[in-house]
C-alpha cells in the first residue's frame, strides 16, 4: 500500500503509516470510527469453534485500539461443491456467538464461491477521538503486559498434523476464542500508553511495530513470557508453522537475543498466533495494580519487560 497515493483527511486520526491494528477516523469531536477487517483458513476442525476463533481474531483490532465494536459484516469464501451448507451455518452461528459476546450488531456480509474455505469479519467500533490508543505511544520505562499465552500456532500446527490430543485441541479453542474485551476494559481503568494485539508475525514481530511507531527499544524477559501447555514440547520437535520461520526471516535484524535464551523458546517468541492476546504498554507505576486487576478478572495475563530509549542497532532486545 506505501506505492499506492493515498488520501491524507483531516480526520484521519491513524492510517497505515505505523502499521496499527485498525484505522481511525473522526466523525464529531466525542466519536471516532475504528475500522479492521480480518479472516483466515480453519485452525481447528469443528466448524463452529473456527467461527468463534476468526471472530474473535477479528474484533480484537478493535479491543485493541481501545474503542468497542459496535458492527460487523461476514466475509466468507466457502467451496459450496465441497462442504455441505451445514458446515457453513456452524461457522456463521459460531462467529454471531461471538459477535453478541462483543456486544456488536451483525448487519450482513458477503460470500464468495471459493475451493479453499475462509472465514472473518469487517468489524467496525468507536472511541472518543481523545482515548484512542495506538501502537506509537510507548513511553521508556513502561512495563509490557502480555494478556494470552504464547503457542498457538504451534499447537495449530500439531493439530494440523495430527499430533494433538483432544486436551490440546480444547486448548487452543478455549484461548483463541477468548474474546480481549475484558482485557480492554480492564486496561482503561490504568495509564496505558500503548497496545496492540498479538497476531501473525508472533510476539517479537509486533513487538518490533510497537517499537518502531513509538521511537522506542522493547525489552521482552523470555523467562516472563507464558506459555500454553505442551506448547514448548511440540516446538522441540519441531512442530513449527511456516509463519514462524518467515517471520523469524522478516524481523531477524531487528531482534537482538541474548545468547543465554533457549533457542525453541525463542522460536516461540515468533510464533504466529490467532486470536492472541494484547500487548500493553502501561506506566511503571500502575504496571503492578493493572496486573493484578487482570488476574482478578481471569485474564492470564503476564509482565514480560518493558520498554527502553532506542537502541540505535534493535527494535527488540530478548533476554
Amino acid at each position: 500500500m506505501k506505492k499506492l497515493a493515498l488520501q491524507s483527511h483531516p480526520n484521519l486520526i491513524v492510517g497505515i503509516e505505523t502499521a496499527d491494528d485498525a484505522g481511525v477516523y473522526r466523525i464529531s469531536p466525542e466519536t471516532a470510527l475504528i475500522q479492521t477487517v480480518d479472516f483466515f483458513t480453519p485452525i481447528v476442525d469443528d466448524p463452529r469453534d473456527f467461527g468463534r476463533i476468526a471472530a474473535a481474531n477479528s474484533l480484537s483490532d478493535v479491543y485493541a485500539m481501545g474503542g468497542v465494536p459496535i458492527t460487523a459484516l461476514n466475509l466468507v469464501c466457502f467451496p459450496s461443491g465441497d462442504l455441505p451448507e451445514t458446515v457453513l451455518f456452524e461457522i456463521l452461528a459460531g462467529g454471531l456467538e461471538k459477535i453478541r459476546e462483543a456486544g456488536a450488531v451483525l448487519v450482513g456480509g458477503h460470500s464468495v464461491d471459493d475451493r479453499e474455505l475462509k472465514y472473518g469479519l469487517s468489524v467496525t467500533g468507536i472511541v472518543h477521538p481523545d482515548r484512542i490508543i495506538t501502537n506509537s505511544s510507548a513511553q521508556a520505562g513502561d512495563a509490557l503486559i502480555l494478556t494470552k499465552p504464547l503457542g498457538l500456532g504451534v499447537l495449530a500446527t500439531a493439530i494440523k498434523g495430527g499430533l494433538a490430543d483432544l486436551r490440546t485441541t480444547a486448548l487452543v479453542t478455549e484461548t483463541a476464542a477468548m474474546l480481549n474485551k475484558k482485557a480492554a476494559e480492564t486496561m482503561a481503568a490504568f495509564a496505558v500508553h500503548s497496545c496492540t494485539d498479538i497476531t501473525g508475525f508472533g510476539l517479537c514481530g509486533h513487538s518490533c511495530e510497537m517499537a518502531a511507531a513509538s521511537g522506542k527499544t522493547l525489552v521482552i524477559e523470555a523467562g516472563n513470557v507464558p506459555l500454553l501447555e505442551k506448547a514448548m514440547e511440540f516446538a522441540q520437535m519441531g512442530v513449527l508453522p511456516g509463519g514462524c520461520h518467515a517471520n523469524r526471516k522478516h524481523f531477524n535484524k531487528q531482534v537482538s537475543v541474548a545468547p543465554s535464551v533457549d533457542p525453541v523458546l525463542a522460536d516461540i517468541l515468533f510464533d504466529p498466533q490467532t486470536s492472541g492476546g494484547l500487548l500493553i504498554s502501561v506506566d511503571q507505576s500502575d504496571a503492578d495494580r493493572c496486573l493484578s486487576a487482570m488476574r482478578a478478572a481471569g485474564i492470564p495475563a503476564a509482565n514480560i519487560g518493558k520498554v527502553s530509549d532506542k537502541n540505535s542497532d534493535f527494535l527488540v532486545s530478548v533476554l
